[in-house]
């Protein structure tokens, strides 16, 4: 593996999104998952890019800035502060 890489990380963000495509099929249509999860890491590559450059930015800013509602904003807030917190817990290790 390369430097930087966690296998940890990696297996626990792949246990991750099998778990949420599993909970997604149980209530859509199969066609409509591969876009929703393609437009959901599409917000969260944006939204952090947007962190980085604005690092003192909240959840309402991201929200008039990616023209999300707030509710969606704050989840990707929390869920990108959480990714980070386990690539940096991992990094102790």
């Amino acid at each position: 593996m390369g430097e930087g890489v966690d296998p940890t990380q990696m297996c626990q963000t792949l246990v991750h999104k099998v778990a949420q495509a599993k909970q997604l099929l149980a209530i859509a249509d199969p066609g409509i998952l591969p876009l929703f999860e393609n437009w959901l890491d599409e917000l969260e590559d944006a939204a952090a890019d947007f962190l980085k450059h604005h690092p003192g930015g909240d959840a309402a800013e991201l929200a008039d800035h990616l023209g999300l509602s707030r509710s969606g904003a704050e989840f990707l807030v929390a869920k990108l502060r959480q990714e980070n917190n386990n690539q940096e817990e991992g990094r102790k290790q």
